[in-house]
């Protein structure tokens, strides 16, 4: 993989849900490999569920409750008609908050409207309290994703399909329409046990969130030797990063050429936005940003 093409994919993640149709045209037009979209249900007013990355004594998130969360499978089929080339990356998807049925049927679908552009994310979810309003046992999470992924290999086959596993039991059915091509499934999270599903299982990986360049370099290398262990050495794997550094083009080219293939990035962010500000100023602004970076950043990377 090393010298080989990357795609710089905008994260609309905390974006006013009305600017990503406009963002994910310009992001089209200025030659962004594809749109990150991230995934809650709904923000718990009674929370207790600590979150996995918190940088807080109390394990709470950093962002707000009233934080807009929209459904990733409805977004990527409204910006999947509006844009011709880009690819649509969940990072990360929460399979097992959701029945296995729901979620073959709700992905498949955005698929085929979206054209095969999507790339299926997955983790395992923190939030407990989302797992409880949906019925899924939170406690099994993990290896459920790990049958999960494995189930909807099978169920987007097309024609008549089955699955029968451990927690999943599929008769014969057809659910159509199915993806006309294989769905990639990326892993996210550098625990070692999410390193040894995505590692066994995936078709790539998905950074946890904006590492420092010296944290990339190690979760990098954990990466690699849990490949290694899959033996999985050598095959096509996507690699996809988020830096909490300032945009470098020299840094980028370094974890290219590691075999880093996809960088997720969010330089509408770069616009401080005052809450008076009107929505359309705002929009305006954050486009500017993201023309910046196509510009200095994309096209020279």
């Amino acid at each position: 993989m090393a010298g080989a093409a990357v795609r710089f994919h905008q994260s609309i993640t905390f974006l006013p849900t009305r600017q990503a149709v406009p963002l994910a045209r310009a992001s089209d037009e200025l030659g962004y490999g594809g749109i990150y979209i991230s995934d809650h249900l709904f923000n718990p007013r009674a929370l207790e569920s600590r979150y996995t990355y918190s940088q807080r004594e109390d394990g709470a998130p950093g962002w707000a409750p009233e934080t807009p969360w929209p459904d990733p499978m409805c977004v990527i089929s409204a910006l999947a008609t509006v844009t011709e080339h880009l690819t649509f990356t969940t990072g990360v998807y929460i399979p097992p908050v959701r029945d296995l049925i729901t979620v073959a049927k709700s992905v498949g679908t955005a698929a085929v409207l979206a054209d095969n552009r999507v790339r299926l994310g997955v983790g395992v979810g923190w939030c407990k309290e989302e797992f409880d309003q949906t019925g899924q046992e939170f406690e099994s999470r993990g290896p459920r994703l790990t049958e999960m992924i494995q189930a909807l290999r099978a169920l987007w086959h097309g024609g008549w399909v089955e699955f029968h596993g451990t927690y999943y039991d599929v008769p014969p059915c057809q659910m159509e329409p199915a993806p006309t091509a294989p769905i990639p499934i990326l892993g996210g999270g550098h625990s070692p046990v999410a390193l040894r599903r995505t590692a066994a299982l995936c078709d790539g990986w998905i950074a946890a969130q904006p590492y420092s360049e010296e944290a990339a370099w190690t979760h990098l290398g954990e990466l690699r030797a849990a490949l290694t262990s899959a033996g999985r050495d050598g095959d096509p794997f996507a690699i996809y990063l988020s830096l909490y550094e300032r945009p470098d083009i020299d840094m980028f080219r370094r974890f290219a050429e590691a075999g880093v293939t996809d960088f997720v990035c969010a330089p509408w962010m770069f616009v401080r936005v005052h809450p008076d500000t009107p929505d359309d100023k705002a929009l305006s602004d954050r486009l500017a940003a993201v023309r910046w970076f196509a510009e200095e950043i994309v096209a020279k990377v």
